[in-house]
């Protein structure tokens, strides 16, 4: 598992090679989370909730995801199989060396335009599509480093 410090550090790094900005606030990307994919859900739930004490402000222990007030931002946790198989990408695949452990995710004005502004610049691992069990539209891409990311905006946006 991945120490929080890291997780920090490969934010910075993704972040500093991903300043993405542009005119049209519909194509703007707005840091909202990082989210670890974790196995076992349930242990690491307990233990950002009660060993490192965050608040919960969505989710609980069985549910696969959840939302953790950790100040300024929020840590997410989400069942790492449950991403792989979200996004089609099957733990121990031939085209992943290994499952996800993090996703950066960034909001946005609108997902298809989002798309269609960066597909020539980055490969898409999942096309827009609507998540109505999450709330949100969503399209995932990975940096040149692996890491995943996400670009979402919510369902009542559309």
């Amino acid at each position: 598992m991945l120490a929080w410090c890291d997780v920090e550090e490969q934010i910075d790094t993704v972040l500093s090679r991903c300043e993405i900005m542009a005119d049209d606030d519909d194509t703007t990307l707005t840091f909202t989370h990082t989210r670890l994919l974790v196995t076992p859900y349930s242990a690491c739930f307990r233990f950002y909730r009660d060993t490192l004490g965050f608040d919960v402000d969505w989710g609980d222990e069985e549910g696969g995801y959840a939302d953790l007030r950790t100040g300024d931002t929020t840590l997410a946790l989400f069942d790492g199989e449950a991403m792989a198989d979200a996004i089609g990408s099957a733990a121990g695949s031939k085209s992943q060396v290994r499952q996800d452990q993090v996703a950066i995710v960034f909001e946005v004005g609108s997902v298809d335009e989002t798309f269609e502004w960066l597909k020539g610049e980055v490969t898409f691992v999942t096309e827009p599509h609507d998540r109505p069990g999450w709330g949100i539209r969503v399209a995932h891409f990975r940096d040149p480093a692996g890491t995943l990311i996400e670009i979402n905006e919510p369902l009542s946006a559309n």
